[in-house]
């Protein structure tokens, strides 16, 4: 920790980011993972998270509906298969995807895995060994669930669950067998030692892939005032995660279609090395071919065509 916050107050911000792009040239070479995320059920949620669209406790207009349909999420994936996108995710509002529905979500998995080359990933809330273990037989090989901040500041921010159990739900899908996905948002009031703390809590987990959101205030939820962090700040935290998570995914997620192309091309250059690409849940994202000609312009690869 001292060593980490020792980094974050070097003034020269390029210094820093160019010492975790080497780190990231030699964990994980050029090459930029991408993956896509589809709203599989939207809005309703009972959690109280302070950032987000979907909770039932804030007035945000977002859409609302109940579980996609297979038909829908077999276009939509094989429409992201087509483009080259490494891997695709449906991803569930709400606690936890009950048992009861579980099934329904496990046949379309089948379905993808049948008829697209995906690597199958799931966000479905906190469930358990057990419904994990259904995803994996479906298909689905890793599972994501974001402890979204650092565990001493995650309280401020929601108080229907916790980060244990955020966890708990991460641990049960190690042992269910498949890899993890787990970021955060910046931006929501949190200090530079907070990030620091997120990263090493999921380097600590042993997490794959690590998304790192910029908040984008959504009118109707407690955040809505935030003011937003600068590109520079958000460069820093990116080139910190890097150092504490030397050979991970760092993924590009929510808010980067805010940043300046400036901005992009020198977090990209600064240790990131994934995407999540096309539109975000509730909030529009990057297109698919400016991020391939953001990629070639600093001398990343992809397979997205």
């Amino acid at each position: 920790m001292e060593e980490a916050v020792a980094l974050s107050e070097i003034e020269n911000t390029d210094a820093l980011c160019d010492a975790a792009n080497e780190i990231r040239q030699f964990f994980c070479g050029n090459r930029v993972d991408s993956c896509s995320i589809i709203n599989a059920r939207s809005g309703r949620c009972g959690e109280n998270c302070k950032w987000c669209a979907q909770s039932a406790h804030f007035h945000t207009g977002v859409e609302e509906y109940g579980n996609i349909d297979a038909e829908e999420a077999l276009a939509l994936a094989r429409y992201n298969d087509s483009r080259g996108i490494s891997r695709f995710s449906l991803v569930t509002s709400g606690r936890k995807v009950d048992k009861k529905d579980m099934p329904h979500f496990c046949d379309i998995y089948r379905q993808l895995a049948r008829e697209t080359n995906l690597y199958l990933c799931a966000s479905m809330g906190l469930i358990d060994e057990e419904e994990m273990a259904m995803l994996r037989d479906a298909g689905v090989k890793r599972y994501h669930c974001n402890l979204e901040s650092a565990p001493s500041f995650f309280p401020t921010l929601c108080t229907t669950h916790t980060t244990e159990d955020k966890i708990q739900t991460i641990r049960a899908a190690k042992k269910a067998g498949l890899t993890v996905c787990s970021g955060g948002i910046i931006g929501m009031g949190e200090t530079m030692k907070q990030r620091i703390e997120l990263a090493m809590t999921l380097r600590d987990l042993d997490v794959d892939s690590v998304p790192i959101n910029i908040l984008i205030p959504i009118p109707g939820t407690p955040l809505q005032d935030m003011p937003p962090i600068s590109e520079d700040e958000a460069a820093r935290t990116v080139a910190l995660f890097r150092f504490i998570l030397p050979d991970k995914y760092l993924r590009f997620a929510g808010g980067r279609a805010r940043l300046s192309k400036q901005a992009e091309r020198r977090i990209l250059l600064g240790g990131m090395n994934g995407v999540l690409m096309g539109d975000m849940l509730t909030t529009i994202g990057n297109k698919i071919d400016e991020d391939r000609e953001l990629f070639n312009s600093v001398g990343l690869t992809s397979d997205i065509h």
